[in-house]
């Protein structure tokens, strides 16, 4: 496997390669040793937090640890970055960000004015209304599109012209299936990037530059993370060129690096990362299956199940589950919603999605006005706790609400 963005010491070369596991072990195994570096002061097998801001200089002002000042660079961000870029297999590595938002924006300030963005009508609502809002101060036209309609993704290119092509899969908050290779490929042949946010999905369960996208990018305030105390994001590239470069000179030259204690943070969960990933995707497919039974719910949206739309691609493009997200249409309307999410005891009524916790929310009221999601809907992040408790809640929630209203429950 290799090792990419290698931490440095400060003697500029990497710690005790020796003691490293090198090539021929699993993602799971490599991420549960962040690498296996061992600190070759201490000895320890938690790499150290560095939070100096800056770096003494050589007699000769140079700097041969390679680190200057803490804007640009700091080594327990490049240690959380080489487990990212090993387990997306990314050529050209990773850059850390402050946010989500400040990796996802950072891809579209890269472009050039007058440049064409084509982007999908279902995507995080945040970043959709930044493409209406403030890409056109920056010239760049955007086209929004359903991603998952290969023939509609098709004929919004303009060769010549269009040179990103962003897609969200499983697409927030209908999770909906876009396919990677072919998206590339149409993307490709009008001479455009791709970059797929994969936040719902997360490197164990999806790798988009093995599918041919350029860029991956992911809000590790999410999955990544897992426990909701980091706010971070992250891009992953499929290959060093001038586009990758300046997306690294604007996050250095913005200030947009993560924090040493967020990276610090960050790598603690990305060793659990694999393990997470692969229950909260086993618990989601078991509350998917449950619901779809439910009388009092009137639709499942997840790909893991056989007859949703997205399902084949899905399972085509994804490994090892589906993702730990799905949503649910509450029969009997917006106001059975709202008060289903009232009523439960274990799952939180909190926006974010991707922790240990599980959590529940009604998405329409927080979108507001232009939002794509129907108002009978609520988003449900699925954590890590037992799946049939998180039923017995959300049973016992949909039949309060129902009983309140006076409906009589199946």
């Amino acid at each position: 496997m290799p090792q990419l963005n290698a931490p440095e010491t400060a003697a500029g070369q990497d710690s005790e390669p020796e003691n490293r596991p090198g090539t021929g072990f699993s993602k799971r195994s490599l991420a549960a040793q962040a690498m296996g570096r061992i600190d070759p002061v201490t000895r320890a097998v938690v790499p150290p937090l560095h939070v100096s801001t800056t770096f003494l200089r050589d007699p000769d002002n140079a700097y041969s640890s390679g680190f200057s000042y803490a804007r640009p660079d700091n080594a327990t961000v490049r240690e959380a970055e080489s487990v990212i870029a090993m387990l997306e297999e990314a050529g050209a590595g990773a850059y850390l960000f402050g946010s989500g938002m400040a990796a996802a924006t950072a891809v579209f300030t890269a472009l050039e004015p007058g440049n064409h963005v084509v982007a999908p009508k279902l995507m995080y609502w945040g970043l959709r209304r930044w493409l209406r809002e403030e890409a056109p101060r920056r010239a760049l036209a955007v086209d929004f599109v359903d991603a998952d309609d290969l023939g509609a993704l098709r004929a919004a290119m303009r060769p010549g012209r269009t040179r990103l092509v962003w897609i969200e899969t499983p697409g927030n908050p209908l999770w909906t299936i876009t396919d990677i290779a072919a998206a590339a490929d149409i993307a490709h042949a009008a001479g455009a990037r791709l970059a797929v946010d994969s936040t719902a999905a997360s490197p164990i369960h999806s790798r988009p530059l093995d599918l041919g996208a350029d860029i991956v990018m992911h809000s590790a305030t999410k999955i990544l993370n897992g426990h909701s105390d980091v706010v971070a994001g992250v891009l992953a590239g499929a290959r060093a060129d001038a586009f990758w470069d300046r997306i690294g000179a604007i996050r250095a030259n913005g200030g947009a690096i993560l924090g040493p204690f967020e990276a610090y943070l960050l790598m603690r969960s990305l060793r659990t990362l694999p393990l997470r990933a692969a229950a909260q995707a086993a618990g989601a497919l078991d509350l998917a299956e449950r619901l779809k039974a439910h009388a009092l719910v009137a639709g499942v949206l997840y790909p893991g199940l056989p007859d949703d739309p997205g399902h084949a691609v899905a399972a085509r493009q994804m490994r090892g589950g589906f993702g730990y997200m799905l949503s649910i249409r509450v029969a009997g309307g917006e106001a059975a919603a709202i008060g289903t999410a009232a009523r439960v005891r274990l799952w939180k009524r909190a926006t974010s999605l991707g922790g240990v916790e599980s959590l529940i929310e009604h998405r329409a009221s927080v979108e507001g006005t232009g939002t794509p999601c129907p108002p009978d809907l609520l988003r449900l992040s699925t954590g890590i706790e037992d799946p049939a408790d998180l039923y017995a809640d959300l049973d016992a929630a949909l039949r309060a609400a129902h009983a309140e209203a006076g409906r009589t429950p199946g």
